[in-house]
């Protein structure tokens, strides 16, 4: 009925990738990081050239853009997201993608470091890419397909929309967003600038999968203040606060309450990271529930293993501060259904089967979703996120335009 896409979604992966954009959860600044801002700048002009007249970075380096309708009927103003940041859980660096062109089920050896091996019987997903061109990192670094092949498809998708005004759809928005892996994604975005009804972020996994529910999240500080003194005449008289963060770690169940233990619908307490001296320490924990109930309950557990740990050293102290990072979204999303009606249906117009499902992690939509921009998640075709095993493949990316493409037109029907 329409022009076929002429896909650019590969050529812009693969420069995306290549600008370091990593996020830094320690820094006080926002964005964390100003390289983001580089990758933005670089959307921003290609925005323009594609005729996008108000594409802009602002001064938090988000990135807004409209499409405007092709149709003169009432249509919602959709928005359609993605995130600028990398994972600071492996180096973003000098990232060189690579292609591994019609995959067979063999092992792909990654050769900047052989002992990085991405084989089918750890990543399962593989056994549907068969024919398929695969990308991954070199091995030393993440390969930056999340949330990069988001952006491309995001990008792609508008190139054809301009270039095809014969397109029915609606106005569309486009939101480019710093900070997101390290949950500050929406911090400082401008709702009303954008003025979208409904958005979809574009950073799921595997093919034709779409997620209208979150964990709910919190993030816990737990401060230890132990007593120092010279380790030569301490007897009787330290107290290490690295010793006890290190016992209250050790008394966490490892069968259960454990990332590593759990799956489906069961939360987890994950100590994060972990610094100090011996005078004092700090563990910062990520707690996670589908339910607010269960987030209670989960951080209930953790403080009564932090005070009984604390019994055996009388003259420490500690302080707990929580803070919270996100909510099932859920919630919000089951008073639209026509948001996730449309995704589902725009699934199946690509020719795929829809993969409905709930996501055990959180995305900008889930904090987007409680500050009134309803907000599911579509594929991207990203996996092994936040690792060096990283990998995507360009038919899934071509797939997700295809899927924008059409949930756009659903829209304006």
């Amino acid at each position: 009925m329409f022009p076929p896409i002429q896909h650019s979604v590969l050529e812009r992966f693969l420069r995306y990738v290549q600008i370091d954009t990593q996020s830094n959860p320690f820094s006080p600044t926002f964005p964390s990081t100003e390289k983001q801002k580089d990758l933005a700048r670089v959307l921003v002009q290609e925005l323009l050239a594609l005729g996008v007249a108000d594409a802009h970075m602002d001064e938090y380096g988000y990135v807004y853009a409209t499409v405007p309708a092709t149709v003169t009927h009432p249509v919602p103003t959709i928005c359609f997201c993605s995130h600028l940041d990398t994972s600071s859980d492996s180096s973003g660096t000098d990232v060189k993608p690579i292609i591994h062109y019609n995959y067979k089920g063999q092992d792909l050896v990654l050769p900047d470091d052989p002992s990085i091996i991405i084989r089918l019987q750890d990543h399962p997903n593989l056994g549907e890419q068969m024919g398929n061109d695969i990308i991954t990192a070199s091995g030393l670094t993440l390969l930056g397909a999340d949330n990069k092949a988001g952006i491309a498809e995001i990008m792609d998708a508008t190139q054809y929309l301009m270039q095809h005004p014969e397109v029915p759809h609606g106005t569309l928005k486009i939101l480019f967003t710093p900070d997101e892996e390290i949950g500050r994604g929406v911090n400082h975005v401008d709702l009303q600038k954008l003025g979208a009804h409904f958005g979809y972020t574009v950073d799921g996994e595997r093919r034709g999968s779409f997620e209208d529910e979150t964990f709910s999240a919190d993030a816990v500080t737990l401060i230890i203040d132990g007593v120092s003194t010279h380790p030569g005449f301490a007897k009787g008289k330290m107290e290490s606060a690295v010793k006890i963060a290190s016992e209250i770690v050790a008394r966490l169940p490892k069968d259960r309450l454990a990332p590593e233990a759990v799956d489906g619908r069961a939360g987890f307490i994950h100590p994060a990271t972990i610094e100090g001296l011996t005078e004092k320490a700090a563990i910062h924990f990520i707690v996670r529930d589908f339910t607010d109930e269960g987030l209670v309950t989960h951080e209930t557990f953790l403080k009564n293993v932090v005070e009984e740990v604390m019994q055996n050293y009388p003259h420490s102290r500690y302080e707990m501060r929580l803070h919270q990072q996100y909510r099932n979204m859920k919630k919000v999303l089951d008073q639209y259904p026509q948001v996730t009606t449309n995704a589902l249906e725009a699934i199946r117009r690509a020719g795929i089967e829809p993969i409905h499902s709930s996501i055990r992690g959180g995305t900008d939509g889930a904090r987007l979703s409680y500050m009134g921009l309803p907000c599911p998640n579509i594929f991207a075709g990203e996996h092994a996120f936040h690792s060096k095993q990283e990998w995507v493949s360009v038919q899934d990316m071509q797939k997700a335009v295809e899927v924008i493409v059409h949930l756009a037109m659903i829209w304006a029907e």
